[in-house]
């Protein structure tokens, strides 16, 4: 029997609805927050029909998908070290290497500000959301991980300190919480704090 045939038109099209799904979910969750969300709000944002939206996931799913599209630029699964950000960063040198990693990450930062403390907050009573924001979070610990173990191999870090205790200073250091308290709420600039996080790193993660 002949494979069923796939339109490539169609699958395009497919992902080009997801996208603006995510994107209008991630728009009314940060406005609205987890219980002011509704399903009929995603639809009437992304501008496609309620059943197009219930399609692609239930509530709990579109929460985090919606983060993990604003945060990456690319919806995938699993640490973003087996991703095409791990794919670029490892053809990195140097210091080159590190201002493109931590460039990256203030800038998902910013697209995530408002979005992140919606999902901790979702968390707290909603077993579903608890229960990705755990596999999230073990997705994170790992990239951090892998990141200090990078910077070693590029003879950036120099640190005799256990590489997990490092890695977790350094999920403190750029966390989205870093971004809105500097940017949002002493209303740095993005420049100055890009500034800041590369310091932060080099002086308290990467050196001696």
């Amino acid at each position: 029997m002949a494979p069923p045939y796939v339109s490539p038109l169609r699958e395009a099209q497919a992902a080009q609805t997801r996208l603006r799904v995510l994107e209008a979910a991630a728009s009314v969750f940060g406005s609205s927050g987890y219980s002011g969300t509704s399903l009929p709000a995603i639809a009437a944002e992304a501008g496609v029909s309620l059943e197009t939206v219930k399609q692609n996931g239930p509530k709990a799913a579109l929460l985090l998908a919606s983060f993990d599209q604003a945060f990456s630029g690319v919806e995938g699964d699993g640490p973003l070290h087996f991703r095409e950000l791990g794919a670029r960063a490892a053809d990195l040198q140097g210091e080159e290497m590190l201002t493109f990693h931590l460039g990256f990450v203030a800038e998902a930062n910013a697209r995530v500000a408002r979005l992140w403390p919606r999902i901790l907050d979702a968390a707290a009573g909603d077993a579903e959301v608890g229960r990705r924001l755990e596999q999230l979070q073990h997705n994170r610990r790992f990239d951090m991980l892998s990141s200090i173990r990078e910077y070693r191999s590029k003879g950036l870090c120099h640190s005799a300190r256990p590489d997990a205790e490092l890695a977790d200073e350094l999920s403190f250091l750029i966390s989205p919480e870093s971004y809105t308290q500097l940017v949002v709420d002493a209303k740095w600039s993005m420049t100055r704090y890009r500034a800041w996080m590369l310091r932060a790193v080099r002086r308290l993660i990467l050196e001696d």
